[in-house]
Parts: C-alpha cells; structure tokens; sequence
C-alpha cells in the first residue's frame, strides 16, 4: 500500500518507543507516510525526515490509522474516524486489548502485512446521543451516573417510544456489541456478539429486585429520562464526561448511526479474542 497513515499511540511514550523504530522502517519499506499530529510529534520527540508529516492534525485524507495502545487509545482512533471507510490497525500496550488487531510480537512482519492490506475490515456500530445542543458518539458505550456527593439517581427509560421502566441507581450504560464486555459486563450485563445488531440496556447498582438487563433492537430510540426533582447526572461516552442532564431533562441515544471500521487478522473470531483476552485476566 502506497498512501499516507494516521499513527495514534498510548499516552505514555515509553511504552510504545521500542515499536516506532519497527513502524518507521516498515512505513519507508511500503512507501507509506505516516502522520503524526501535534502531541505525537511531541511525545515521540520526532524530527523531520522523508515519508513523514509531523504536527499536522487528525484528518480523513488517510488511508490508515495505526494505533499502538490499549483499548482507550483504540477508542480514540476509532471515534476519530468513525463516519469514514478508513480502516484502524491497533497493536495492543494495554492490558486487554480487547479491540486490539495484533500483539506486540513479531511486530516488523505485521507491520509489513498492515501496510500491504492484508487485513479484513469489520463495520463496528457506534452510539450517539443526541441533544438540542449537539451531538456524542461513543464506540463502546454511553453512560449516565449520579453525580458524587449527591442522592441516588432516578432514571426513566423508553424504547420506541414506550415506556419501559423508572429506575432508582446509581447509573446506567448502555452498550454496543463491541463494547458489552466492558462496563455492561462489569454490571452483570450479556456479552452482545461481534455481528449482532441491537445494543444492551444495563443498570449500575440499581435499588430494585426487578430492574434487568434489556437487549434493544437495532433501530428502536432509547430516550433517557432524569426523573430527579432536584439532582442532576452526568452522562459519559466512552468513559468521558460529556455533558449533564438537568432534573426533568432527557437524552435520545441512537443506535448505529455511525460506524467505524476495525482492522482484524484473516479468520480473526470474536469468540477465540473473547476467550483469548479474558482467559489472560484470570491466569
């Protein structure tokens, strides 16, 4: 592959030095450009040199983004671009990695096969949460949290525009596919699938002996309701704090409205990375 490539790595550089000696030389090998914006040419304390762009910002005009992190640099790159064909390679510095396209292990061959398309494309559905004033996508999930320091929250739910049920918690998330086997599954919420279409509804410590687990079909509104007269909560993508939803206030969370596209091995099954990934943790 000739083109130009996005590179995205872990917050801390030490943990990724090692592999951008490997990812330079590859790039020059395939006659790729790689990409690093403000930050990374920073972190990485790179000076300029033929087949690379550096402090120039994130842009769809690539066609790659190489990521080397954990599951929240993935988040990142997949969030970055989502609503566009091109495809995230991730190799995996964190603990799980879950979404990770490859290990660091044998890391110039890889490299070499990244750069020559020898991956398939898998479309991951996003979430996004719509509001007056703007819009929020998440990759893996959206959650709404009782603010610390304050009573417990009181969240009412509807799906397609029935009422489903009111909810005294600590939280809600609501989680896609890819992202049900993360603050979902802490929850004691199902593992959704790679592949399957629809997203799971899943409380934080709610006091209730009814409250369950709900998997919604793919194209069915979920509004979220803050029933509390006089606390506000907070609503999460992905882990960060977006915006705050007001006592009486509400938010409609939309299903697949944009996707991403994630680079896995030939043959990659979920069911293999879910035992791989999650085995690790228990050894």
């Amino acid at each position: 592959m000739s083109g130009v490539a996005t590179v995205l790595t872990h917050r801390r550089a030490e943990e990724t030095s090692a592999a951008m000696e490997p990812l330079l030389t590859a790039a020059r090998r395939a006659g790729v450009t790689l990409r690093f914006d403000v930050e990374e040419t920073r972190k990485h304390g790179l000076a300029p040199g033929a087949g690379l762009e550096l402090d120039a910002p994130v842009a769809h005009d690539v066609d790659l983004c190489v990521v080397m992190g954990g599951d929240g640099t993935i988040l990142t790159a997949l969030r970055a671009f989502a609503g566009t064909q091109v495809p995230v390679f991730a190799i995996n510095f964190g603990e799980v990695g879950f979404l990770a396209t490859i290990d660091p292990d044998g890391l110039p061959a890889d490299l070499d096969n990244a750069f020559a398309g020898g991956f398939e494309r898998l479309t991951l559905p996003g979430i996004t949460i719509g509001r007056p004033d703007g819009a929020w996508t998440a990759m893996n999930d959206v959650s709404v949290h009782r603010k610390p320091g304050l009573r417990v929250a009181d969240l009412g739910y509807a799906l397609a525009g029935e009422e489903i049920g009111r909810v005294r918690c600590d939280g809600l998330v609501v989680a896609t596919p890819q992202g049900s086997t993360g603050y979902n599954l802490a929850n004691g919420g199902p593992v959704l699938a790679w592949g399957v279409a629809g997203f799971v509804v899943s409380f934080i410590a709610p006091h209730s002996l009814t409250a369950r687990s709900l998997v919604a079909a793919p194209d069915d509104l979920l509004t979220i309701n803050n029933r509390s007269r006089e606390e506000p909560v907070e609503v999460h993508a992905d882990g960060r704090p977006v915006i705050e939803l007001g006592p009486g206030e509400d938010i409609a969370v939309e299903f697949a409205r944009c996707n991403a596209v994630l680079a896995q091995l030939p043959g990659a099954s979920f069911y293999h990375r879910l035992r791989e990934r999650f085995g690790r943790l228990a050894r």
